[in-house]
């Protein structure tokens, strides 16, 4: 089992740039793909970005392609989501989620149900 822990979040102005982490504990950092949702008030939760066990795959959602960028550090369990051009509509809580023993080990998942293990959560403001 895997623990995770999302940190990062706060208050932006519209046009800053923002850089979330996803720390992992427990279990072999290396086995797990890592997704990135959001989830705004009244809202359904969404998808944000994706990456490989390996780093070497990655996905952005239509609505962060050109703004955000996702990539992982295995060596420090750690899951980065840098977003970049804020805008008032990302306002959102961000959650990464991990799913064991993706296979192949270049696949990523932008479906939510395909996740085993979530964040709480961190919350991300923007103000235009």
């Amino acid at each position: 089992q895997v623990l995770l822990v999302e940190s990062g979040g706060g208050l932006a102005q519209g046009g800053d740039s923002m850089k979330l982490s996803c720390a992992a504990s427990g279990g072999t950092f290396i086995y797990y793909a890592i997704g990135w949702f959001r989830q705004a008030p009244g809202k359904e939760r969404e998808f944000v970005a994706a990456v490989s066990r390996t780093g070497g795959s990655t996905t952005i959602a239509d609505s962060g392609k050109g703004r955000f960028s996702v990539s992982r550090d295995n060596a420090k369990k750690t899951v980065y989501l840098q977003m970049n051009e804020l805008r008032p509509e990302d306002t959102a809580v961000y959650f990464c989620a991990a799913k064991r023993n993706a296979y192949p080990s270049g696949s990523y998942y932008p479906q939510a149900s395909d996740y085993d293990y979530w964040g709480q959560g961190t919350s991300v403001t923007v103000s235009s």
